[in-house]
């Protein structure tokens, strides 16, 4: 009999209102700390564990240590229709986020197309899930963010870019949306962590060391190395420029520089939507989206594969399974949110 201890499932719905609960005791509005949960759960159905709930406590402490601001003014600045600025003014990047995905929808239905970039926030979380969030309007959703260099560039010793993703999010008909949410990075910086604890070796050309040397050994590993070399490092510089020097903060220039504040936590980000009414019938849109779908599944499935998927597909119908019979939280999580409710006085739900 394992005595590994067991991961605890708690329905959707009680966790999106326990961690709700939390962040609000965190310093949060009310709104506030229902839009940040809404993320965090969003993450959590569809698999990405990374960014779901076991972001709980993190966000806590960056609002106890005052990074992020739990009493921000957000500010929307423009001057076209098309576009606009959000100066988050350090509210966690769910709130600032979502905000700006409501704006890019209302500003493109007008519009047919815009772009709302996000200037000085703090962790922005899961980006599919605001590329997903203007979907669900029946748009078309593209979002980048851009934050503090940790991940390698060819030919620099040492960290030099950020590991800065990026997502894009098309509506269908009957299929679940297409959901394309990924790093500049080969692999994630906890993919490094939990291979350190566990003493698995990391793959080839997956991390480096602080110099910027290759190597597959965990415990030497202290950064990722972009996605396809110069192709993944030249995306995240690229992403700086469309997002934090287009906004007029930037990170990577500051980050190098001899300006100690240059150091301080902040990210960026740029949201796109487009509507695809401005360019024709929008169910024809979606009816075709389906048919090349549809089309790609259909597609000859090679030896010992289990299907062709498009992306987003498997993560929504993870949601579809964890939203039946629960989300599942490790037990290190379960005991930091159980701690943080002890110290709070909120009420843990049951599991």
């Amino acid at each position: 009999m394992s005595d590994t201890p067991k991961k605890v499932l708690v329905p959707a719905d009680d966790l999106r209102t326990f961690s709700a609960a939390l962040l609000q005791q965190g310093g949060l509005s009310p709104e506030h700390a229902r839009t940040t949960a809404d993320v965090f759960v969003w993450a959590a159905l569809r698999g990405v564990d990374s960014h779901g709930i076991a972001r709980v406590p993190a966000y806590l402490e960056l609002l106890a240590k005052g990074v992020a601001n739990a009493r921000a003014e957000i500010t929307v600045e423009s001057t076209t229709p098309a576009a606009a600025v959000l100066d988050a003014d350090r509210a966690p990047g769910p709130v600032a986020l979502s905000a700006a995905a409501d704006e890019a929808v209302k500003r493109a239905k007008a519009t047919g197309i815009a772009s709302v970039g996000v200037r000085r926030t703090v962790h922005t979380g899961a980006i599919g899930y605001y590329v997903s969030r203007i979907a669900e309007q029946g748009l078309v959703g593209l979002g980048f963010v851009a934050g503090m260099p940790n991940m390698g560039y060819t030919g620099v010793k040492g960290a030099a870019v950020a590991t800065s993703p990026l997502a894009i999010a098309v509506p269908a008909q009957s299929h679940a949306p297409l959901v394309l949410d990924m790093a500049t990075a080969t692999i994630a910086l906890g993919k490094i962590r939990q291979a350190r604890a566990s003493g698995t070796a990391l793959p080839e050309g997956a991390a480096a060391t602080e110099d910027g040397t290759p190597t597959t050994d965990p415990e030497q590993a202290v950064m990722p190395l972009p996605l396809g070399g110069a192709k993944g490092s030249g995306m995240s510089l690229a992403f700086e420029l469309l997002t934090s020097v287009l906004v007029g903060a930037p990170i990577f220039s500051a980050f190098h520089s001899d300006d100690p504040q240059g150091r301080g936590h902040r990210q960026n980000a740029l949201l796109i939507a487009v509507d695809p009414a401005a360019f024709g019938d929008p169910s024809a849109f979606t009816a075709a989206v389906d048919t090349t779908l549809g089309t790609l599944k259909s597609l000859p499935v090679t030896d010992g594969a289990d299907g062709v998927f498009y992306p987003g597909e498997r993560s929504a119908a993870v949601a579809v399974e964890r939203g039946e019979k629960g989300v599942p939280v490790t037990p290190k999580v379960w005991r930091e949110l159980t701690e943080s409710a002890a110290k709070f006085g909120v009420e843990v739900p049951s599991v």
